[in-house]
């Protein structure tokens, strides 16, 4: 009876020893996942087309948001501007673009991402059906496309 009993103890304390472990790993890939700490900042273009400049401002607002806006400027207009937004819900993260002109924003599901870029998805419109980010030593890059057409972008923080 004590054999049986001491037994129950050791496998009952493995078993415990061994869900602390499995939470623990758990927390550590929830915490890591979705961490796009990389894009907060200012951030100035670098091949921009002569005589505008553009600039995207990135914050953290939350463990499941981050905040931005682009916008191009021309003799001192702002020409263009779009509000994004990239969130977490449900486990899942989308990425939210909306210019001025928009009535909703436009949803892109990010389908990839791992601590250095993330790439986006919406099948449903023209242009862009794809957008990806990803930092690249000091520089923020970023690519809007469909099957036709590219465009690059590059960024450095602005100080």
């Amino acid at each position: 009876m004590r054999k049986i009993y001491f037994l129950s103890i050791i496998t009952f304390a493995v078993a415990c020893n061994q869900k602390v472990k499995t939470d623990q790993n758990k927390t550590s890939v929830t915490e890591s996942k979705g961490n796009f700490d990389w894009l907060n900042g200012n951030w100035r273009r670098l091949n921009d087309k002569e005589g505008k400049e553009t600039f995207e401002n990135w914050k953290k607002i939350s463990s499941s948001e981050y905040s931005g806006i682009g916008f191009t400027m021309q003799k001192g207009d702002t020409i263009n501007q779009e509000q994004i937004s990239l969130i977490e819900s449900n486990g899942k993260w989308n990425l939210f673009v909306k210019a001025p002109s928009d009535k909703a924003p436009i949803k892109f599901k990010v389908a990839e991402f791992s601590n250095d870029k993330f790439i986006c998805v919406n099948d449903s419109i023209d242009f862009p059906k794809r957008i990806q980010y990803w930092i690249e030593k000091d520089k923020l890059k970023a690519k809007i496309s469909n099957e036709k057409t590219n465009i690059s972008f590059e960024f450095e923080k602005v100080k």
